[in-house]
């Protein structure tokens, strides 16, 4: 496997992984990639730094880019509305189903929540008519 940086007619750039360079090339030839950003099949590589590791024990790597950094508008809405969910809304975790179950039959007092619940669980929630919509984003979990 074969990591490229990449970028499109529009400028935007983008990481991708193929097979072999020979993958990309045949690939990007048939029209097969595109920027995620604009969906414009017009894709080149561009010039790529290796990933080198230090030679001694007390250097360090240089530093990459945090996964937290938005790097297009598409991830910026992203972010502002997770931040957007987590402020006006309860984590309850593994708890989800459980707790919306409850708020639903009035067992439990109206709120907003978000957290985690398998793809079958979600799906009977809604079968009951319990109201609820898969986040594009998965949860911070919190750690000591």
């Amino acid at each position: 496997m074969i990591r490229y940086t990449l970028r499109c007619d529009a400028e935007h750039s983008f990481e991708s992984w193929f097979q072999s360079a020979d993958a990309f090339d045949s690939l990007a030839a048939a029209g097969h990639v595109a920027c995620p950003v604009c969906g414009s099949a017009e894709v080149g590589k561009t010039l790529m730094a290796p990933a080198v590791r230090p030679a001694r024990k007390g250097a360090e790597a240089p530093a990459e880019k945090p996964l937290s950094t938005p790097a297009s508008e598409i991830e910026e809405a992203f972010v502002a509305l997770r931040r957007q969910i987590e402020e006006n809304s309860e984590y309850v975790g593994m708890n989800f189903v459980s707790e919306a179950r409850r708020i639903h039959a009035g067992e439990a007092p109206e709120r907003s929540i978000h957290g985690e619940a398998k793809f079958e669980e979600a799906r009977r929630l809604l079968e009951d008519g319990v109201p609820v919509a898969p986040l594009p984003f998965l949860p911070t979990r919190k750690v000591n």
